[in-house]
């Protein structure tokens, strides 16, 4: 990847982040969530948008991410406006579970130890 790719991607992240903070004004995201990555291809013509969402309560966490998604549209019109670009990607957001399935690998890592102290 390029130089001018990612330098795309870092500002696609930042202002992603701060259009569904700032200006979306979807009831349903109510849980915390943070853009993981973008990574958008050498053509700009589609990035893949990775979220994580942090909550205990998993039907919150799906209408925040369900949420998101349905704004694809208008945060790519809000980026089109701040940003001159000549093309502004079609944003794919994808939820990324590898923060939830690495603190469940620690959790089972932490119970089996635990039982080898036992013995």
């Amino acid at each position: 990847m390029n130089t001018r790719t990612n330098k795309l991607n870092a500002e696609f992240k930042r202002l992603i982040v701060e259009i569904l903070t700032k200006k979306v004004k979807d009831p349903r995201i109510t849980e915390m969530f943070t853009v993981l990555d973008v990574d958008c291809d050498r053509e700009l013509s589609s990035a893949k948008v990775y979220v994580s969402i942090y909550s205990t309560n998993t039907e919150k966490a799906t209408q925040t991410f369900l949420a998101i998604r349905e704004n694809e549209s208008f945060v790519r019109r809000e980026i089109s406006k701040t940003m001159h670009i000549r093309k502004v990607p079609e944003f794919n957001f994808i939820l990324d579970t590898s923060m939830a399935y690495g603190q469940k690998i620690n959790e089972m890592l932490y119970e089996i130890s635990k039982k080898d102290g036992d013995n």
